[in-house]
């Protein structure tokens, strides 16, 4: 997808000493390329889930005309869908619900509780709501608290609004994290039975064999029961790209301990459609409008994944999940 917003301006990891970002193909298609070289851009550990509480949700109901609430228009205009002529054209083309119901131009929402889609993906409309992008550098926590006074990942965005990370990277773990005070879209994106994609890179003890990398590719028997298949390449005869979309505790380090190759560096690059070869370790920048909706996009099941996690109730809590 196309890159978000410009690094923002003081904040560490700007646009100087850039290296080439790691290429996409496998290590017979390159050169071998130092450690250094492939990760000088990516950030920390792999773990889903918060051990801080998420915001939480409700949801109300439309009011239809009625006094409460603002029209629904001038609501989606303001969280960056589009103008309002456009967002009018939305839902007269009968693309937007409320609550789950088709919507219909004059009605009003309560924008702090009603759930508002377009194409069955949530748009954030409550006002104050942010998304951050952070390149998690190693030895910071992902909690809003730490106990033991270490540095959090909440203190290295700004303070403007209470903010949660979505999901977790171990200490030791570099690369993306998203922070937000959107609780909806938290909940939809460290579900496992969502299907986010996360992508690492991860530096390996030992050179791992086409077998190890076909266990890794089927799905590997861990204590808590076998892993989903996931998507394995290897970058050189060290490091392996592992792209994985469930949420289990230290998941990425477990797997790969499993066949043999102890992490010795873990990187996440890839959160869903997001990521950002540009963005230094320590510094963090805003979403965009577009990569806002491309995760709440990535992050709708299908109708009958959405009927699923419906009967079991999902949609209320986030589960509590780390890699």
């Amino acid at each position: 997808m196309s890159p978000g917003p410009p690094v923002r301006p003081g904040v560490p990891g700007g646009a100087a000493a850039r290296r080439s970002p790691v290429s996409s193909c496998g290590a017979e298609e390159g050169e071998h390329r130092g450690v250094d070289e492939l990760f000088d851009w990516l950030p920390e550990d792999d773990v889903e889930g918060s051990d801080a509480d998420p915001p939480s949700s409700s949801q109300g109901s439309a009011r239809p005309g009625g006094p409460a609430g603002e029209k629904l228009q001038k609501v989606l205009a303001r969280s960056g869908l589009a103008s309002r002529r456009v967002c009018e054209e939305l839902i007269d083309g009968g693309r937007v619900t409320v609550n789950g119901e088709l919507a219909r131009q004059g009605m009003r929402v309560d924008a702090e509780r009603d759930v508002v889609e377009v194409d069955g993906a949530p748009v954030g409309v409550a006002p104050g709501l942010v998304y951050y992008l952070l390149n998690k550098p190693a030895g910071v926590v992902s909690t809003a608290h730490d106990p033991q006074q270490r540095r959090t990942v909440v203190q290295m965005v700004p303070d403007h609004q209470r903010v949660f990370p979505v999901g977790r990277l171990d200490t030791d773990t570099e690369g993306l994290l998203l922070l937000t005070n959107d609780g909806p879209l938290t909940q939809r994106l460290t579900h496992p039975s969502f299907g986010v994609e996360k992508e690492y890179l991860a530096e390996v003890s030992g050179e791992p064999s086409p077998g190890a990398l076909r266990l890794l590719r089927d799905g590997v028997e861990l204590e808590d029961g076998i892993t989903a298949a996931a998507r394995v390449a290897l970058v050189n005869p060290t490091t392996v790209r592992l792209t994985i979309h469930e949420g289990r505790n230290r998941q990425v380090r477990r797997m790969l301990e499993a066949v043999g190759h102890p992490v010795v560096r873990l990187v996440r690059t890839r959160i869903g459609p997001i990521t950002d070869r540009h963005l230094r370790p320590g510094a963090w920048r805003e979403l965009s409008g577009d990569e806002v909706r491309a995760l709440a996009t990535a992050a709708t099941p299908s109708t009958r994944a959405a009927k699923r996690l419906q009967r079991f109730g999902v949609g209320d809590t986030p589960p509590e999940s780390t890699n």
